[in-house]
C-alpha cells in the first residue's frame, strides 16, 4: 500500500505565491528597503495578485502545459526583479515606466551607464543567483507541484479573482490617510514600496506614468491671516517693493475659457510676491557662472585635498540649511529644480519636456533679453544624454557636450577639468559679458578604482586617509572639480574680470552611490557624521555656493532653503525683472516664509518638519 500510495503535491498556486514573497523579500534586502507601517502585510495580500493570475495562465493548458507557463510567469517575475534590484543599485531608486519608455532605454545603454551596470551585475551575483532560486525549484521539483487539468472556465475565475484582489484592497487604501499620500498628489516610487511592496508600486507605475490616471491632492488648506509673519522694519532707503510684472492675472482668471488656464491664473493673483531687498541688483553688470555638479555634497570639501572649494565656500554667502531633494529622474530633475526654479512633475522628465515650452526666466534667456551674446552650456559627457539637447538650448545657451562640439581625451567619467580647460576661452577671449552653464561629471558613481577613472586619477592624493574606501573614492572624483574651479579662477584673474564674475556651485542630488558598503546602507553617512543619517531630512542636507571674490561683508543665512529657491535669488540679485508668482522657489534673501518640499511631500518649515512617511 505504501509503494503504491500516492506522494503528496504542491499546489501550483501556493508554490508561485510562495515564489514571489521570496522574490520581494530578498530584493528588499538587497536594497535596504524596509517595510513602513504595513508593508509586509500589503505585500502578502499584493503578491496573490500575481500569484493566482499565474495560476489561472496555467489552468489554460492543464499539467504539462501548466509547468511550462509557471516557469515563464516566474522567470518574467524574475527579470522585473532582478531589474529593480541592479537600477536600484545604480541610481539609487526603483526604475519607473517612464523612465525606460520615454527614452531611458537609450540612456541605459550609455558607455558610462554600462560600465556601472556591468559592475553592480558582477557585485550583485549573489543576489541574481537568489532570486533565481524559485525558477531552478520548480525545475528541480517539477513533479511534486501539481498544475491539475486544463479547465478553462475555472482560469477565467482566477484571472478575475486577481483583478478584484487588486481593486479592493486598492479601494481600501484610498480610505487610509497615512497611506493615501503614495496614491495622491505625486507618486514617489521608493515611498511606495516600503508602503506596499514592490508588485503594487509596480501597478500604481502603470496607472500613473503609463495610462496617465490622474493624481489629485486631497489635501485641505486653510488659511488664517493671523498666521503671517510679521513684517519686518523697511529700511526706507531700500526698494521692498513686489518683485513682479505687469500680468493682470485677475483678468485672465474671468476671461480665459480654458479652464486650466484660467484655475492658474486665479491662483496666480493669489498667491504673495516675495519683494525687492537690499541685495536686489547687487550683482548687475557682472557675469555668472553656474555650476550643477553631479553628486556634490559637503562632504567633498576638504581643507587640504579641495582647497579651491573649501576657500570658496567660506568666502562667499553661507547657507547654512540649504537642502538639495532628490527627485524621480534624478540628475535631470536636479537641474530642473536648479535652472527653473520649478518643482518636477513625477513620470516624466520635466526638463525634456519643457524643451518645447516658452521659458523665459531661465538664465541664458534673461541675460539675453539684457544684450549678452555669449550664452553657453557645456555638458562633460554624451551631449543628448537625457535628451539636453532638446533642454538647454531652450533656455537660452549655446549648448555643447560630447559628440556635440566638445572633444575630451578620458574614459568614464570625464574630467570636469578638462572641461574647463576647453571651454573657458570660448568666453574669456575679450571683454564682453557673458554667462556660462556647466553640468559636471566627474562626481558620478561608482566611487571604486575599477571603472571610475576619476578615483583611478587621484587614488594616491586620498590612499592614506583614515576612512573607508569609498569615501576616499568620493573624494577623488571632487578633487577634478576642485582642480577645475582653481583653474577656472586663475583664468578669471589672468583676464581681470574675477572681480566682476559670479560663481554659484550646488549639487543635482546628494551621493547616492555612497550609500552601499558591506551591506550596511547608511555606512558612509555614520562615518562622516557621527551618528545615525536621518533619511527624510539630514540625508539631503547639501551645500549652494555663492562666490564672487572680493565680495565683502557677505552674510550667513540660516533660513530653510532649497534648489528649487536659486534661481529667484539670482536673478534679485542681478536685478532682473520677473514676477516672483510664478515660480515655485523663493528669493532666498528675501523675507518669505521658509519652505523646503521632498518628494514624498515630505517638507520643513519655521515652524516644525513634517514626515509624510
Amino acid at each position: 500500500m505504501m509503494k503504491h500510495a500516492k506522494k503528496t503535491k504542491m499546489s501550483g498556486f501556493l508554490f508561485l505565491y510562495l515564489a514571489f514573497v521570496y522574490m520581494e523579500l530578498i530584493v528588499r534586502i538587497f536594497t535596504c528597503r524596509p517595510f513602513m507601517d504595513w508593508g509586509l502585510v500589503f505585500m502578502l495580500v499584493f503578491a496573490l495578485t500575481p500569484a493566482i493570475f499565474g495560476w489561472a495562465v496555467s489552468k489554460l493548458f492543464g499539467e504539462k502545459g501548466g509547468f511550462v507557463a509557471s516557469i515563464v510567469t516566474t522567470s518574467i517575475m524574475f527579470l522585473i526583479y532582478v531589474t529593480q534590484a541592479i537600477y536600484h543599485s545604480v541610481f539609487g531608486k526603483y526604475l519607473i515606466v517612464f523612465s525606460f519608455l520615454g527614452g531611458g532605454a537609450n540612456q541605459i545603454m550609455d558607455d558610462g551607464i554600462i560600465k556601472n551596470t556591468m559592475q553592480a551585475l558582477l557585485t550583485g551575483i549573489p543576489t541574481i543567483l537568489l532570486l533565481a532560486l524559485p525558477i531552478a525549484a520548480l525545475a528541480v521539483f517539477r513533479k511534486r507541484i501539481s498544475f491539475g487539468k486544463r479547465n478553462i472556465p475555472l482560469s477565467a475565475m482566477y484571472a478575475a479573482a486577481s483583478v478584484i484582489v487588486t481593486v479592493i484592497v486598492s479601494l481600501a487604501i484610498s480610505f487610509i490617510k497615512p497611506l493615501a499620500v503614495v496614491r495622491s498628489g505625486n507618486f514617489d516610487p521608493n515611498l511606495s514600496v516600503g508602503k506596499f511592496g514592490l508588485f503594487y508600486t509596480e501597478v500604481l507605475d502603470v496607472k500613473y506614468n503609463l495610462f496617465g490616471v490622474e493624481q489629485r491632492m486631497n489635501l485641505e488648506q486653510e488659511y488664517n491671516p493671523d498666521e503671517k509673519k510679521e513684517p519686518e522694519e523697511a529700511d526706507p532707503s531700500v526698494d521692498t517693493s513686489p518683485n513682479v510684472m505687469n500680468i493682470d492675472f485677475n483678468h485672465y482668471a474671468s476671461t480665459e475659457k480654458n479652464t486650466t488656464l484660467s484655475g492658474l491664473s486665479a491662483y496666480f493673483a493669489e498667491k504673495e510676491p516675495t519683494n525687492k531687498n537690499k541685495y536686489t541688483g547687487m550683482y548687475e553688470g557682472y557675469n555668472l557662472i553656474t555650476i550643477t555638479a553631479e553628486g556634490f555634497s559637503p562632504y567633498a570639501i576638504h581643507p587640504e585635498l579641495t582647497p579651491t572649494l573649501h576657500k570658496m565656500s567660506q568666502e562667499g554667502f553661507k547657507f547654512e540649511n540649504f537642502y538639495t531633494p532628490i527627485w524621480g529622474v534624478s540628475t535631470s530633475d536636479g537641474e530642473y529644480t536648479h535652472c527653473s526654479g520649478l518643482l518636477p512633475k513625477s513620470g516624466v522628465w520635466s526638463f525634456y519636456r519643457s524643451g518645447n515650452n516658452y521659458m523665459p526666466f531661465f538664465l541664458g534667456n534673461m541675460f539675453e533679453s539684457i544684450g549678452v551674446e555669449k550664452r553657453f552650456a557645456y555638458h562633460n559627457h554624451t551631449y543628448d544624454y537625457y535628451h539636453r539637447d532638446v533642454s538647454h538650448p531652450n533656455m537660452g545657451y549655446d549648448y555643447k557636450g560630447v559628440g556635440n562640439g566638445l572633444e575630451l581625451s578620458g574614459d568614464w567619467p570625464e574630467s570636469d577639468l578638462e572641461m574647463i580647460e576647453k571651454t573657458v576661452d570660448e568666453y574669456l577671449s575679450d571683454d564682453e559679458p557673458f554667462h556660462a552653464y556647466y553640468m559636471t561629471v566627474s562626481g558620478h558613481l561608482n566611487y571604486t578604482r575599477i571603472g571610475n577613472e576619476m578615483v583611478s586619477k587621484n587614488w594616491d592624493l586620498v590612499k592614506d586617509l583614515d576612512c573607508s574606501d569609498a569615501l576616499k573614492g568620493y573624494i577623488s572624483c571632487n578633487i577634478e572639480l576642485d582642480r577645475a574651479m582653481e583653474y577656472l579662477l586663475r583664468r578669471l584673474n589672468e583676464a581681470g574680470v574675477a572681480d566682476k564674475t559670479v560663481i554659484t556651485i550646488t549639487p543635482d542630488h546628494y551621493p547616492y552611490g555612497l550609500e552601499q558598503k558591506d551591506g550596511d546602507k547608511y555606512a558612509v553617512w555614520r562615518e562622516v557624521l557621527g551618528h545615525d543619517v536621518d533619511t527624510t531630512f539630514e540625508l539631503y542636507k547639501s551645500n549652494f555656493i555663492l562666490h564672487c571674490q572680493g565680495t565683502k561683508d557677505a552674510p550667513t543665512i540660516d533660513k530653510y532653503c532649497y534648489s528649487v529657491d536659486i534661481l529667484p535669488t539670482m536673478l534679485n540679485l542681478f536685478g532682473f525683472e520677473y514676477d516672483s508668482r510664478l515660480l515655485m522657489g523663493s528669493d532666498i534673501l528675501s523675507t518669505s516664509n521658509q519652505l523646503v518640499i521632498f518628494l514624498d511631500r515630505s517638507f520643513i518649515t519655521e515652524r516644525g518638519m513634517y514626515d509624510a512617511g
